[in-house]
């Protein structure tokens, strides 16, 4: 990888990922219905025949060419309300990333105890520096998002510092190496990217393709987490009526 040296990530079983920057792909689930991102805001997905994406059989895809999904559950960041059960049973299918809208420490442990291999922490939602250090004593198996929007770095709570890379330095000074970087409605600062990978690895949030893959290794990322547009079909509905509950591999 060219660019400043970086630690290279490791999946769940504690192997080394691949120097090459990996592509995550991320899967928007409201209320057990896969949405994807629009101007609006999330929206259902729907195939060109107007039926909705089974989110099982849309991770049994993936996890054939991915090995890491990284799950946004909706429900937990819009309403507190994670999605524990669908997360526990995506699990079961491939290894997954999740943000969750965990607002503490114990939320984060929810979250992992349904079975994910990270739980994401949020600069957005996670209440302040003192439950990163909670959920650190607790469980390492944390990533930290820092949420940047057109303003800055949104942040929950009280922090003593304030700019992205003063974050950054915080929560690794308490343990955590996976950062990743969230641009919302700008575009990504390749050069706070390379600043913070200077000191671990760092996930770009976003939409890649296999030939952007360049642009993330310059940097010194260690990935890129894209969008499924490419991947499902492009008509999008807004959620008309409550899903059904998830599956169990037993009704598979």
């Amino acid at each position: 990888m060219s660019g400043p040296k970086t630690n290279p990530p490791k999946d769940a079983s504690g192997s080394r990922l691949s120097d090459q920057p990996s592509l995550l792909p991320c899967l928007l689930l409201r209320r057990g219905q896969v949405c994807l991102p629009s101007p609006d805001g999330p929206l259902v997905a729907h195939t060109p025949s107007g039926q909705t994406y089974d989110p099982f059989d849309v991770v049994d895809q993936l996890a054939r060419d991915h090995p890491i999904i990284y799950v946004v559950d909706l429900d937990g960041i819009e309403r507190g309300q994670p999605q524990l059960d669908y997360l526990q049973e995506l699990t079961r299918e491939a290894t997954i990333w999740a943000d969750a809208g965990v607002r503490n420490a114990d939320q984060a442990i929810d979250v992992l105890v349904a079975g994910v291999s990270r739980v994401i922490l949020s600069s957005a939602t996670l209440v302040g520096p003192r439950e990163v250090r909670r959920a650190w004593r607790l469980s390492t198996d944390i990533v930290f998002e820092l949420d940047l929007g057109p303003s800055g770095l949104r942040l929950k709570g009280e922090w003593p510092v304030a700019s992205p890379r003063e974050v950054a330095s915080l929560v690794r000074e308490v343990g955590v190496t996976d950062l990743v970087l969230s641009p919302r409605e700008i575009d990504v600062d390749w050069s706070l990217v390379r600043d913070v990978a200077t000191a671990g690895p760092v996930w770009v949030d976003g939409s890649f393709s296999l030939n952007e893959r360049g642009r993330l290794a310059e940097s010194g990322a260690s990935g890129g987490i894209f969008h499924l547009d490419g991947i499902l079909g492009r008509e999008e509905k807004p959620l008309a009526s409550a899903p059904p509950p998830p599956r169990t591999r037993s009704a598979r």
